[in-house]
């Protein structure tokens, strides 16, 4: 049984950080390129960060680049997100996904709310 499982969210104030983590099962997780979408309230479902299977070639959102990384963990089967210098338009469910072309996952999100 293939699952996703986020953790970490949480609301936390503006210049503030997270950490998200998103664990793994049921299928070769480090075969899947791994992403962190997000979706705000009204707005559509958008890509935050990816990272390749091997761990190289991160890629960001304009929005979120030198203040988000995103890493893995092939061992643990666990991917990663640290969110510093959080924003009130970073506010947002957060979700994990694997992707391997043919075959692609989502995990539930977990809610990440910016705010003083």
């Amino acid at each position: 049984q293939v699952q996703l499982v986020e953790s970490g969210g949480g609301l936390v104030q503006p210049g503030g950080s997270l950490r998200l983590s998103c664990a793994a099962s049921g299928f070769t997780f480090s075969a899947y390129v791994m992403s962190w979408y997000r979706q705000a309230p009204g707005k559509e479902r958008e890509l935050v960060a990816s990272i390749s299977s091997y761990g190289g070639g991160p890629n960001y959102a304009d929005s979120v680049k030198g203040r988000f990384t995103i890493s893995r963990d092939n061992a643990k089967n666990t991917v990663y997100l640290q969110m510093n210098s959080l924003k009130p338009e970073d506010t947002a469910v957060y979700y994990c996904n694997a992707d391997r072309g043919v075959f692609a996952y989502w995990g539930q999100g977990t809610q990440v709310t910016v705010s003083s």
